[in-house]
């Protein structure tokens, strides 16, 4: 009996294949080799082709069905994860009526923030949690106003995630998740977001019908199973963003659980288990995976955009040439903690959220010509970015939020000790590194959503831990934090 997990990023599809007894992973694959193409016709504009989505699925399906010899009627449920904050617009027939507007395109700004404005910041925090900021309702805003003939042909909206699964089923439907991270979700009201809909004119007969996030959302088509080589009938019984779907992939679903991902950006996504918001905004506040009216359970996302791309330029331009990362690690571990005083703020990869939209860009501080080196330099860099984690992790602690627990992948920053050992010291939580990764998470998710395993113990039982780390030297460490943050 196996599960079939989907990841749809904006990089690539990637899709993987898992033993639901074993939960090992038995066949995966991304398409394309090459990075994905993103559209962007003016400045700040990024958007993708649905189809080639689609496209890129397929290929990925094929792959691990010929290398796995799967049978395909074994296969007995499918989970999706996806890029989250797109917006495909949909005609009747179930046609992408233009090109994805994907996350991080930015066109949508001014019409956030002037609703942002108009609504007024206690009315939208309290009722979407958030800023209505550059996310899919804002997004459709735009198409609105720009695309008036073009909008007037829109059936439904969707996410990412629900076009895949629209393909799979030939069935539209979201979710509560879904609807929240486009703004599109009253956490006051229990229902869809009405009053920032009102506001832009968007009538609520385009948003698709409500599926929990576990739960049967559709069955596989004789077309999809045709062109997949996949079984006529399989369920889809899962779906979440790439955020989410990330702390479900290492067990994340209780208040005070975090999961962390430290890659050319990072992010901290931790669980809260009542209804809350930072009042500046500087984090974003969606329903988690297994959020319900019933029960409150949210992810509060801080995303640092200066991590590993700091790391990677200190690797090019300050590092040894020819220097590996391991063999970087190892020359920064000659530093003592604290760095002896230097201090890097990290935040030169545009503006930061958690500053509030501020781009005040990376700064080193505190270097001494006769006493510091290249060791200095490259373990302030790793104690900044873990630094800058630590300050958000404040505004978290601030909402509520008990952090004693971080989970990760052991990947990107946390393959290094100091990043990991540094990260422990100054928040005193345990960190578990485990294998794992986001299309392996959909699977399991998916495990879930059918009811072959009960809860998500029980489908993560099998979750490979790889190593704990334990907080240690916590004066030190918190003391060089401190010097850091005095020199924000």
């Amino acid at each position: 009996m196996y599960l079939l997990g989907y990841d749809i990023g904006s990089s690539s599809v990637k899709a993987s294949l898992v033993d639901a007894q074993s939960g090992k992973c038995v066949a995966s694959a991304f398409y394309p080799k090459s990075e994905a193409a993103i559209i962007a016709v003016k400045p700040g504009w990024a958007e993708q082709e649905p189809a080639s989505w689609w496209e890129n699925l397929k290929l990925a399906t094929a792959d691990i069905m010929a290398s796995s010899a799967v049978c395909p009627e074994d296969i007995k449920a499918i989970g999706i994860s996806y890029q989250m904050h797109g917006l495909v617009c949909v005609d009747k027939d179930k046609n992408p009526l233009r090109p994805s507007i994907i996350w991080c395109d930015s066109r949508a700004v001014p019409y956030g923030q002037k609703a942002f404005d108009v609504l007024g910041h206690e009315q939208c925090l309290s009722h979407l949690l958030n800023s209505p900021g550059n996310f899919t309702a804002s997004k459709l805003a735009w198409v609105k106003e720009n695309e008036p003939d073009l909008y007037s042909k829109i059936y439904k909206i969707m996410l990412p995630g629900d076009f895949i699964a629209m393909k799979l089923t030939g069935e539209i439907c979201t979710t509560i998740s879904g609807l929240s991270e486009g703004m599109m979700w009253d956490f006051s009201e229990s229902r869809t977001a009405k009053m920032l809909l009102d506001y832009y004119g968007i009538d609520e007969s385009l948003i698709p019908e409500i599926r929990p996030t576990f739960a049967e959302q559709g069955r596989v088509s004789a077309a999809a199973a045709a062109e997949l080589g996949l079984a006529e009938g399989i369920p889809v019984t899962y779906r979440a963003g790439d955020q989410p779907n990330n702390a479900l992939s290492l067990n994340v679903f209780n208040p005070g659980e975090i999961a962390s991902t430290a890659g050319t950006s990072g992010v901290v996504y931790g669980v809260l288990g009542e209804v809350n918001y930072d009042p500046k905004s500087r984090v974003n506040t969606f329903a988690h995976v297994n959020h319900t009216p019933e029960q409150t359970r949210l992810g509060v996302l801080l995303c640092i955009n200066g991590t590993g791309i700091l790391n990677s330029w200190m690797k090019r331009n300050v590092a040894p040439e020819g220097i590996s990362y391991a063999e970087m690690n190892d020359l920064a571990a000659t530093a003592p903690i604290g760095s002896a005083g230097v201090s890097i703020l990290p935040f030169g990869n545009g503006a930061e959220r958690m500053l509030e939209n501020r781009e005040v860009g990376s700064s080193v501080h505190g270097v001494n010509f006769n006493v510091h080196n290249k060791a200095h330099l490259l373990r302030a860099d790793q104690e900044g970015i873990v630094f800058s984690f630590k300050y958000g992790i404040e505004v978290m602690e601030q909402m509520g939020m008990n952090v004693n627990k971080i989970h990760a992948g052991h990947a990107n920053m946390f393959l290094s000790p100091i990043f990991r050992e540094t990260l422990a010291g100054v928040t005193g939580a345990v960190i578990d590194l485990y294998d794992t990764d986001g299309s392996v998470g959909a699977a399991k998710g998916a495990g879930i959503g059918a009811g072959i395993y009960k809860d998500n113990s029980e489908a993560f039982a099998t979750l490979e831990k790889l190593a704990v780390i334990e907080p240690a030297r916590q004066d030190e460490y918190t003391q060089a934090y401190e010097l850091w943050k005095s020199r924000m």
